[in-house]
């Protein structure tokens, strides 16, 4: 029996988490799909936002990427961007594609609210993501970008699990420097997995003795408010109040694992600038009132070696979507309509504005304290704990697929005779001006090194 073809055509635009799972579900409907990926490799925030001790998570993520771009009817495009090499208007009206969906992620990070401090980037204050892509690819031959020396007393402004992956990073790379001065050379991963005390300990060093003052983590709120673990909706009181202690208590026992510090209710204010450099901040104290920060008074000054900002990310502007605010204006949150792009639709972290992996707001999957405690290492990282991690993905990334597949199908007009064919010229075309072959060959010449 003859296959029927496609009469819809879909570009999908970012192949990580959320543009893969979406490309599958397009495909197994009947659509085409194209997948145009900024980068060599379309690994994401899986690659680039998880700190590479998640090894065994990591490759299974990498695994059922790759087998969901290798899909019959998904054509994988590299080293495109949207809005540079190829316009998102051009795609409908050039192109031909039936719709676009944004899976394009949160990669742009929230601008740290101090007066003047983005002039001193790379000068002791940096972001968020580019510091965790240089952790990341501190031993890939392919990665062109800034790195950042890491020492002792690094300050870190944030809340959320990633500025508490930042906090890390600082304490595990500051640890195996001085365990390095002695003559033990400790990997990264077994200092995670087994905790600074202990790791030191099987080379015979008690961690104290390294001198070590570590790094500190600032928030503008306390503990019991880090969003370590959602809080159901529609909770009671008594639910409620559980879930704040059990905040807490993971809080401290991952400061007691990696000793790092905590100082609750700081509000970042001013840099303190010495020789063209950062050199620490003014905080200012702040106070709940009926639940909402409000600064005071008094402040307070912290030197640092290195200031990281890890309040949040955003997505990057694409040219031809308007904004509203920090995200894209959606008037459709639950397909990612947005104002005046009847064919664009968004899915995934873009949609959120969350850059974290784990819990993407409104379309995060609930995940429990065994889970979130295992992510942060706390607990041992079993095969069962790796996938119901990689599930949570999968419901974060993409839980409007069947939807956004349906509303293509049913609400947008079929291809015109031909313009399928005359679709997937324009796609080998591309895939020919960057080097591209075929997946399973491109993907084995830039292997991801983590």
């Amino acid at each position: 029996m003859t296959q029927q073809q496609p009469r819809q055509a879909v570009a999908v635009v970012g192949g990580a988490v959320a543009g893969a799972r979406l490309a599958e579900i397009l495909a197994e409907a009947g659509l085409e799909v194209a997948v145009f990926e900024q980068n060599r490799r379309p690994y994401g925030k899986i690659e680039d936002g998880l700190p590479r001790w998640h090894t065994a998570l990591r490759q299974q993520e990498y695994r059922k990427i790759r087998e969901r771009l290798s899909k019959g009817g998904v054509h994988f495009v590299p080293l495109t961007r949207i809005g540079q090499d190829v316009t998102l208007d051009g795609l409908i009206d050039d192109w031909g594609f039936t719709a676009v969906v944004l899976a394009c992620g949160a990669w742009r990070d929230r601008p740290l609210p101090v007066d003047g401090i983005d002039t001193y980037l790379g000068k002791g204050f940096v972001y968020q993501n580019p510091f965790i892509i240089a952790f990341n690819h501190a031993e890939d031959p392919e990665y062109v970008g800034p790195n950042f020396e890491v020492e002792d007393e690094g300050i870190v402004v944030g809340g959320g699990l990633a500025s508490i992956d930042v906090v890390k990073v600082m304490m595990l790379e500051t640890t195996r420097k001085k365990l390095r001065e002695l003559g033990h050379d400790v990997d990264v991963e077994t200092l995670e997995k087994a905790g600074l005390e202990k790791a030191c300990a099987t080379v015979g060093v008690q961690w104290s003795d390294l001198g070590l003052k570590g790094a500190t983590l600032f928030y503008r709120r306390q503990a019991e408010d880090m969003p370590l673990q959602e809080i159901p909706e529609g909770a009671d009181d008594k639910k409620r109040e559980k879930v704040r202690s059990n905040r807490r208590k993971m809080l401290e026992r991952t400061m007691q694992k990696y000793k790092f510090h905590f100082e609750p209710l700081s509000i970042p204010d001013a840099p303190l600038i010495e020789n063209d450099r950062v050199v620490g901040l003014r905080f200012r104290r702040a106070e709940l009132v009926n639940g909402r920060v409000t600064p005071t008074d008094e402040t307070f000054e912290r030197r640092g070696s290195l200031v990281v900002s890890s309040i949040g990310s955003i997505p990057n502007p694409i040219q031809g979507v308007p904004m509203r605010g920090e995200l894209f204006a959606f008037e459709d949150w639950e397909l990612g309509r947005i104002s005046g792009l009847p064919r664009v639709f968004s899915c995934g972290n873009v949609v959120t504005g969350k850059g974290n992996i784990v819990a993407s707001g409104r379309h995060a999957a609930s995940v429990g304290e065994r889970l979130i405690s295992a992510f942060l290492g706390l607990e041992e990282r079993t095969e069962q704990t790796e996938s119901q991690v990689g599930e949570a993905l999968e419901q974060a990334a993409a839980p409007s697929g069947p939807a956004v597949a349906e509303a293509v199908t049913g609400q947008l007009p079929e291809l015109e005779p031909g313009q399928l064919e005359a679709i997937r010229k324009r796609i080998r075309e591309r895939q020919a001006q960057v080097g591209f072959e075929d997946l399973d060959r491109w993907m084995d010449r830039h292997a991801a090194q983590v």
